[in-house]
């Protein structure tokens, strides 16, 4: 028993109460980026929207929508702002998580919280070279509460947040996750992100100095929902859809612009250029593939879930592993087009098109980053393994980040 339950949202209800949202976000969007100002009041507009409630059934107050239309609305998102869109990534994880959970007094409350608007941002990077497999943070018993002691980065949406999701190692070396108040003393926050895309995110430094968590807000990481890898890594793949799709936007309207053609154009005005037009049209195939890739891998998700709500474990293990394969042929999918299409929608343009007005630049330099946050390079490796010699692809979660955390 779980408190997941079918999904019973319609895509047009779903689009109907958050696109709006969405449209008011993108305004600004590139001010925003140009002078690194942080989203407060755009994340603030989607929580009251209930954007971080809509995976939450509608018998316990959410929206009932399934993973693939999660995952569809988060593209429709990043499209409009792919900062904004990354920060809700670990809030609706953990969101998950907790539908996954036996239903229980302390799952209600979290069940409460997020009804309330209250918000999780991410804590489970080491800093300092630091693995999961060498975890120096400590979540230690202390009466009846536990005290959250160590130093994280890459600490996305925390400076949104309400609640920061700590990974630590407990009294007998157990992992675990314990939820912390972001305004409790002890809690530190540096937005000191110096990537070169996706910089309104506040994927900064964390440091925790026996900070409190409550009984019911600590659990062991091995309980976390099964398909939580794969649900990251989706995330990361709408955003990243959504960027395919803005640059089709912004490419068509900086073509429009353009004035003038280069004398070996086909036609001297820019829009009736048939080159041109092939590269508009190339773009908007990356974008075709990539939410086309997001779709299905999203959708072995929702059948995980379907049979973790069924309590049929034996059909967990088998779609966790069908997922596993269509999450690795998303991701290579989804990073080649929006690199792709972030980078020829230049050939479309003229010396306009790299223009700081425009920043253009910002889709290549956010796609970029998000497509380094988990190596891309081992993946169709480990499906030729899988697919020639059965070699199972779901990964140790106890070995990860033997030579570097990721993400």
């Amino acid at each position: 028993m779980t408190y997941l339950r079918p999904p019973t949202a319609s895509d047009a209800e779903l689009s109907d109460r958050f696109q709006p949202v969405f449209d008011l976000v993108a305004e600004g969007n590139v001010e925003r980026e140009r002078d690194r100002v942080l989203p407060h009041k755009q994340v603030e507009w989607l929580k009251e929207a209930g954007f971080g409630r809509v995976r939450i059934p509608v018998e316990h107050g959410g929206f009932g929508a399934s993973l693939e239309q999660t995952f569809v609305l988060l593209a429709d998102l990043a499209e409009a702002d792919p900062n904004v869109a990354h920060i809700f990534r670990n809030h609706l994880a953990f969101v998950e998580d907790r539908l996954n959970a036996a239903p229980s007094p302390a799952g209600d409350r979290w069940i409460r919280r997020f009804l309330d608007g209250e918000f999780v941002g991410g804590g489970w990077t080491e800093a300092n070279n630091g693995t999961f497999a060498n975890l120096k943070t400590t979540v230690r018993r202390d009466g009846d509460r536990w005290l959250v002691t160590g130093a994280k980065f890459y600490a996305t949406g925390s400076l949104y947040a309400d609640w920061l999701d700590v990974l630590g190692r407990g009294d007998d070396g157990t992992p675990l996750t314990a939820l912390v108040r972001r305004t409790d003393p002890g809690v530190e926050l540096v937005d000191d992100w110096t990537g070169f895309g996706q910089r309104t995110t506040a994927s900064g430094s964390a440091t925790y100095t026996d900070v409190p968590a409550q009984v019911g807000d600590v659990f062991p990481a091995t309980e976390r929902f099964a398909y939580q890898g794969h649900f990251y890594q989706t995330a990361m793949l709408s955003i990243l859809t959504g960027i395919t799709r803005a640059v089709r936007r912004d490419g068509i309207a900086a073509l429009k612009a353009r004035g003038r053609n280069y004398p070996q154009a086909l036609d001297p005005t820019p829009t009736v250029d048939a080159q041109l037009l092939q590269v508009v049209g190339q773009v908007s195939v990356h974008g075709f593939a990539a939410e086309a890739a997001l779709r299905a891998s999203s959708r072995t998700l929702d059948r995980v879930a379907a049979a973790q709500a069924a309590g049929d474990l034996e059909a967990r293990k088998q779609r966790v592993l069908e997922a596993e394969v269509a999450t690795a042929q998303a991701q290579l999918t989804i990073i080649d087009a929006a690199l792709r299409a972030t980078t020829t929608v230049f050939d479309a343009l003229g010396a306009s098109g790299v223009s700081e007005t425009l920043l253009l630049d910002r889709h290549w330099r956010n796609a970029r980053t998000l497509a380094s946050h988990n190596p891309r390079v081992y993946k169709a490796r480990i499906l030729g393994d899988w697919l020639v010699n059965g070699k199972d692809p779901v990964p140790n979660l106890a070995a990860v980040g033997r030579g570097g955390q990721g993400d």
